[in-house]
């Protein structure tokens, strides 16, 4: 990991004049459920979009930073060569369960019984650390005037105020700090730009490897594409009284 005093963030390009498009969009974790739904939805609108995750290049993966910064100086230089702009920053990853850096296999907590190192560890590199790398990374890049959206895929059960059942110990805990990561993110934001907005967004039960095997009988799951839909439709309405904000798949606010 490098000095906290080393310069290696990607330095603004310079902007270019705000034009009437949305501007380039850069999808994290492009690749595979509601980001590839995502990549896919703003491609049939004609919209230009860059998918970036593990398998791609260039590539980013959360447990390599070198990677994460890598990948924001090559959109910074696509910026530059082609004079778009930076639009909108989605950041659509997130680990529920599943297997750890480590090899060993995560699942929700029902109990603090269940409570394990590794599982915690890896829950807040994917969900906390890595969104927080791709602030350092790739905020900068947003232009100084004009609209521009950096939205991070959060989890209603990150919500402190709306906790009921507990459960869950690692996802809700890293979900909650990557609000809190974002909050702070989006007041720094908008020093730089007032028309900025930076917000954490909630995509419901979608029909993914991430939530599948806990979907309820009964509960309303969407496929990849109607969610994608869904989340643009709000990015769309978004205005600069959002940033900072936590809302849902429909619009709607999300305590924190």
């Amino acid at each position: 990991m490098p000095h906290p005093n080393t310069a290696c963030t990607p330095q603004p390009v310079t902007d270019p004049p705000p034009g009437p498009g949305p501007g380039l969009s850069v999808v994290l974790g492009g690749t595979g459920g509601i980001g590839a739904a995502l990549v896919d939805a703003l491609r049939a609108r004609g919209e230009p979009v860059l998918a970036l995750g593990r398998r791609t290049e260039p590539r980013l993966d959360y447990a390599d930073e070198a990677s994460v910064q890598s990948a924001g100086e090559a959109v910074a230089q696509r910026l530059a060569r082609s004079g778009e702009r930076l639009g909108r920053l989605i950041v659509a990853t997130g680990f529920l369960h599943g297997e750890t850096a480590s090899g060993q296999r995560a699942e929700p907590e029902r109990s603090w019984q269940h409570l394990n190192a590794d599982a915690l560890a890896h829950s807040f590199q994917v969900n906390a650390i890595g969104p927080a790398l791709v602030m350092r990374h790739f905020l900068p890049l947003l232009p100084r005037q004009g609209r521009c959206v950096a939205v991070f895929l959060s989890a209603r059960v990150g919500s402190i105020g709306d906790n009921a059942l507990g459960g869950w110990y690692a996802y809700r805990a890293s979900k909650a700090a990557l609000n809190q990561l974002l909050r702070t993110a989006a007041i720094e934001l908008a020093r730089r730009n007032r028309e900025a907005i930076c917000l954490a967004l909630h995509p419901g039960t979608v029909d993914t490897g991430l939530s599948k095997p806990f979907a309820k009988t009964g509960l309303q799951v969407r496929p990849p594409p109607q969610a994608a839909a869904e989340l643009l439709a709000v990015l769309d309405g978004l205005t600069t009284a959002d940033t900072g904000g936590f809302r849902d798949h429909r619009g709607q606010v999300v305590p924190w």
